[in-house]
């Protein structure tokens, strides 16, 4: 929202500076973007009078030009705009200043042999307008060495505030007053409309026709004023919108681009000629098109509003009017239009058809609806005087008023939810100032809301009201009572094990990387998804349609992009959303990883210290079981089983599960025809695990740690060799050996598998290394023999296997 200092004055007396103005509006929650002051970036260009201009000696379209600057004697400027003449005042820019369209800062130089001390001005170079064909033409009663810019009135300060979507009151720079006003910086001018009597019937009438179907527009009101001339708006109007970076079109068109800003109160013109017969307020229909003013065609359909004459569509209800109805020089006869939209249905329509107009901004955020009249009667006396002519009397249909809203407000809400200490009388001045109506002495009043305020619900909307005016700043700092529970954290879970996991892939020489969540659908059904109920309605492009099912595709087409571009050991992670379906139980947050080249997670690339290995399925293991175990998974509880989905080699790939129903993950080499329907080149290893399939971890008694437990006596290792059936898994041979005694038995380890001379057919030696960790006592060479044999038997009995001679 952009408005001029002048601007805001009309609505607001004060004598506050700019800097006390605009700390204060940020105070009060209406935040200052930036303000820009024309004073101080005009303040170098200073009027001049050209004394004479003769014709440059070495070049035809050059003049060299002396100035009378107001001080001292005449300088000599070298000038080739075809307007500089003798006798004229310009606007001159002396040696170190900066001029903004060109980006260069003056110097005396010479130009042609010719030596020039600074430059006349045109209107682009300072971008103060668009004329680039000649110098700035002052008027002949400017005085001489006074900034141009203060001359012409272009030294009013710009203020943008960037406004929250519930204070639509505040969309009008008379709001902003308002608000200003209640802080006691300056005294809020009411500048309530005057009605203007209608000296004919309008014949124009207005029917709101929306069926069976909720009405789309509470009210309209509509008079006609014939007899306009319609041409530019004054120089007052034409600043002040200049000033905010709208362009003037005519005084018509100028007129409710004021009332949008200035009130907050979107209009819109009609030439009466161009409309057929009576209006009519609907639906549009299945097909219909509108050329509207932005001079582009969009089509309609049923949830869009329409005012329609008996011919068609004229206008788009509430965001932009129609070309073929729009107000031009010839017009005589207008028809202005004030009315309320259901704001939800504006901003459906304006993102559907994608216009964002200023009368879309108001609308979609909800107008007052207590001045849809009193705005057209201050939009017709606009234009009675501006443009002459005469008024009908008004059409109004639908509701143009709507009760306050009184709520119940007890007066020690403020202390209670602020903690401040603000007296019955300083609310009433505050709330009366804001608009509100208080009624009442004792410990609870009654508050009416106004129109214009329909973001004030309940008493903590008035207590905020309260404590942004007195000032935020008057807020005592109170701290939370902690109380004798412990401090409940602050990450969920879900929020944990995402922080760890992202830590644990760094440190195993990842790079992190952030994919987008819709790959093409090709891609999706690939891995599981491309379901009809996950496809994107509107998608940002065509190869990005569906939600993925998977965060591999996303990370494959980042390291497939480093590989083309000569970085082909690259290893890439991910942790984000991956989605099976469109209900909340069906969003996951998953961790992936993928490895080309040579990237291992010992380092990225060749060094002298380490041989030119590529990464293999069993680096995307030991990335996965690393995301699970920073992650809280039960490492002891997980099995490894051979094989993954088809998106994976089944060769060189494993899945991770705690039983067959609960599934971490899988890890492995990338399929060949997974890479070609990826457009990658292979080989690539890569893991996917999901980290809300980890159960959750068990109440603790205590947030403390456990005491640290380390034996003082010395482990003892031991190693066995099985003969085994090749179909037994190393993994069975394992925790039948860790089982044997959980509490003893620390660490067992696969060291060598041997298939082959020595070892019969359908069999393989599988040799392990058990840790035996004494916990009270130095175990007895008895005990640690019993302690083996029993590993022996536990083996054997659940893998079959017997002890290799």
């Amino acid at each position: 929202m952009k408005f001029t200092l002048s601007w805001l004055k009309e609505h607001l007396d004060t004598d506050a500076t700019l800097d006390e103005i605009v700390t204060k509006l940020t105070m009060i929650g209406l935040e200052v973007e930036s303000v820009e002051d024309p004073a101080k970036k005009f303040a170098p260009f200073k009027v001049v009078e050209v004394i004479s201009a003769v014709q440059h000696p070495n070049a035809d379209r050059l003049r060299v030009c002396m100035v009378n600057t107001g001080e001292g004697a005449p300088i000599q400027i070298v000038c080739g705009a075809p307007n500089a003449r003798g006798g004229m005042k310009a606007v001159l820019g002396t040696p170190g200043t900066y001029i903004p369209a060109k980006n260069i800062t003056l110097s005396v130089g010479k130009i042609r042999g010719v030596e020039s001390h600074g430059m006349l001005i045109s209107g682009a170079e300072v971008e103060f307008s668009d004329d680039h064909d000649g110098i700035i033409e002052m008027p002949a009663d400017a005085p001489i060495g006074k900034p141009f810019a203060e001359v012409l009135g272009l030294n009013d300060p710009v203020i943008e505030i960037n406004l929250t979507p519930n204070r639509a009151d505040c969309t009008a720079v008379s709001g902003i007053a308002r608000d200003l006003g209640a802080t006691g910086i300056g005294k809020y001018l009411e500048r309530t409309p005057k009605s203007v009597k209608g000296t004919f019937p309008c014949p124009v009438q207005v029917k709101l026709d929306f069926g069976s179907t909720p009405s789309l527009c509470p009210g309209f009101a509509l008079r006609l004023v014939r007899g306009v001339k319609n041409g530019p708006s004054p120089e007052w109007l034409q600043k002040r919108l200049t000033a905010i970076g709208l362009r003037p079109i005519n005084a018509l068109v100028d007129i409710t681009n004021f009332m949008t800003f200035d009130r907050g109160r979107p209009l819109h013109v009609f030439d009466a000629r161009k409309v057929h017969g009576n209006l009519t307020v609907r639906r549009a229909k299945a097909g219909e098109e509108l050329l509207a003013l932005d001079g582009k065609t969009y089509k309609l359909d049923e949830s869009i509003c329409v005012i329609a004459d008996e011919k068609g569509v004229e206008s788009l209800a509430g965001i932009m009017g129609g070309e073929l109805s729009g107000c031009d020089e010839t017009t005589t006869d207008v028809l202005i239009e004030s009315a309320l939209w259901e704001p939800i249905n504006i901003a459906q329509t304006g993102r559907k058809l994608g216009i964002n107009s200023d009368a879309r901004y108001r609308f979609e955020r909800g107008v007052d609806p207590n001045f849809m009249v009193p705005g057209l009667e201050l939009a017709t006396q606009l234009v009675l005087d501006l443009c002459g002519g005469e008024p009908s009397e008004n059409v109004v249909v639908g509701g143009a008023h709507v009760d306050d809203r009184p709520i119940e407000f007890p007066v020690d809400e403020v202390k209670r939810l602020a903690g401040l200490d603000v007296s019955l009388t300083e609310m009433k001045r505050i709330l009366g100032h804001l608009g509100f109506f208080v009624a009442g002495s004792g410990k609870t009043v009654k508050v009416a809301v106004p129109s214009w305020r329909a973001d004030v619900e309940g008493k903590a909307d008035i207590v905020e009201e309260i404590v942004r005016i007195v000032g935020v700043d008057e807020v005592p700092l109170t701290p939370f009572e902690r109380g004798d529970a412990p401090r409940k954290p602050v990450l969920t879970t879900i929020q944990n094990r995402t922080r760890k996991a992202k830590r644990a892939l760094a440190a195993r020489a990842l790079a992190e990387a952030v994919t987008w969540s819709f790959i093409a659908k090709p891609q999706a059904e690939l891995f599981g998804g491309g379901q009809p109920e996950l496809a994107l309605a509107n998608p940002i492009a065509s190869d990005l349609s569906d939600m993925r099912p998977s965060l591999i595709p996303g990370l494959v087409a980042a390291l497939q992009r480093n590989v083309d571009r000569g970085l082909p050991d690259v290893g890439l992670f991910e942790v984000g959303q991956i989605f099976k379906g469109d209900q909340p139980e069906d969003q996951f947050i998953a961790a992936a990883g993928l490895r080309h080249g040579l990237s291992r997670g010992t380092g990225i690339g060749r060094t002298w210290i380490k041989d030119g290995v590529e990464a293999d399925t069993f680096d995307a293991k030991a990335d996965a079981l690393a995301v699970l175990a920073a992650a809280g998974a039960p490492m002891q509880a997980l099995q490894i089983v051979p094989g993954g989905p088809a998106w994976l080699h089944p060769g060189r790939s494993g899945t991770i599960q705690m039983g067959p129903k609960n599934v971490f993950g899988y890890f492995g080499e990338l399929h060949p025809r997974a890479l070609e329907a990826l457009k990658a080149d292979g080989p690539i290893v890569g893991f996917e695990v999901i980290l809300d399939r980890i159960p959750e971890p068990k109440a603790k008694p205590t947030r403390a740690k456990p005491l640290l437990e380390i034996s003082p006596f010395q482990p003892v290792s031991r190693d066995f060799a099985f003969l085994v059936d090749s179909s037994v898994k190393a993994d069975d041979v394992v925790r039948a050996a860790q089982n044997a005694d959980k509490k003893l038995i620390t660490g067992v380890t696969v060291f060598d598998v041997y298939e082959g001379k020595g070892v019969e057919p359908g069999k393989k030696s599988l040799a392990i290394a058990v840790t035996i960790q004494p916990r009270d006592k130095t175990m007895t060479d008895q005990e640690i023999d019993a302690l083996a044999s029993k590993v022996v038997a536990d083996v054997t009995k659940r893998t079959g296997g017997t002890l290799r001679a």
